[in-house]
């Protein structure tokens, strides 16, 4: 099981899709729960991205909603954390 660790970017950015299109929250949700258990599970379609997001990674949420990561290992326990960065179409997010 991986941590999530939203920032307050990612939040404001929830607020704003579901505040626009309510039914998105679920779908959001569902995705979360997905990555946290799995962060390669393939409905989520995670991918590493390039150019100024390098390092970042990718997750779809829905058609056309966007989850943008960062991983990052802790060394003493092995957890993986999720840094949950940004979420929107993908025109936004990239």
């Amino acid at each position: 099981m991986n941590d999530l660790v939203l920032t307050p970017g990612f939040e404001r950015a929830f607020r704003r899709l579901v505040g626009k299109n309510p039914r998105l929250q679920l779908q959001i949700e569902k995705a979360l729960l997905r990555l946290a258990a799995d962060v390669n599970d393939p409905r989520l379609k995670t991918h590493h991205l390039s150019g100024q997001l390098k390092g970042l990674h990718a997750s779809s949420a829905g058609y056309d909603c966007r989850i943008v990561f960062a991983r990052q290992k802790n060394l003493k326990t092995g957890v993986e954390t999720l840094l949950l960065i940004n979420l929107g179409s993908h025109d936004e997010v990239y």
